[in-house]
């Protein structure tokens, strides 16, 4: 299977991601700089993380007009595989390609640590190889995770298992100290209605290999390419 990573001017997640499907996973990555208009044939696409276009006006306000998103909006369209990490959740959310808003974070302060995220559902392309309850160790790396919707959009999203993951201590548990950036419901991971758009604020492709301190990510990318 073949990963496009879309490169836009300040992204530095870029080639984690490209490193995580191509060494760690074993498929094929390709990056695509912005002003393509081209997936070059990708069958998924990973918008990562950074800080593109330094983050002016809000984060992934000017990235959502770059010419590669007329076709990663496209791509969304015909039912494909597009998964969007940190800066890349909040393009997905620029581009109305995912509900809801990343504003500050609570303490207004840029946060860079390990935490433990609950998998909420396994019926979709993103988390079939993993466990309803089980807990992920993976990193964040954000000043704007803090996820926001409007009452009756969140009500929606619950209500119909769009929340793959929440923040959550050691042992599963949903609480406000397990909750870093002061998300609603300690969502940390969304999907469209269809199911084949995930935007999330952890890092999966940081967490791909045992030698990082956590290979629980890998159990995202082997659920898009079927292999658990």
């Amino acid at each position: 299977m073949k990963f496009g990573v879309i490169i836009f001017p300040g992204s530095n997640c870029d080639m984690d991601a490209v490193h995580a499907v191509n060494d760690a996973l074993g498929h094929e990555a390709v990056p695509i700089w912005h002003e393509s208009e081209s997936l070059e044939g990708s069958d998924v696409v990973i918008v990562p993380g950074g800080f593109s276009y330094g983050d002016y006006l809000r984060c992934g306000a000017i990235a959502r007009f770059s010419p590669i998103m007329r076709a990663v909006e496209q791509h969304a369209g015909d039912g494909k595989p597009v998964i969007g990490i940190c800066n890349g959740f909040q393009i997905l959310t620029e581009a109305n390609l995912l509900p809801g808003a990343l504003h500050r974070n609570t303490g207004l302060r840029f946060l860079c640590q390990t935490v433990n995220l609950r998998v909420e559902n396994t019926d979709t392309i993103f988390t079939r190889a993993l466990k309803i309850g089980q807990v992920l160790r993976l990193p964040i790396a954000h000043n704007e995770g803090n996820y926001f919707a409007e009452p009756d959009v969140l009500a929606e999203i619950e209500r119909n298992g769009r929340v793959l993951f929440r923040y959550c201590d050691e042992d599963g548990n949903v609480t406000p100290e397990a909750n870093p950036n002061g998300s609603l419901n300690n969502i940390a991971g969304v999907v469209n209605a269809a199911g084949n758009v995930l935007g999330m604020m952890p890092h999966p492709e940081r967490a791909c290999e045992a030698l990082l301190g956590s290979d629980d990510g890998l159990g995202i990318f082997r659920s898009i390419v079927g292999e658990f």
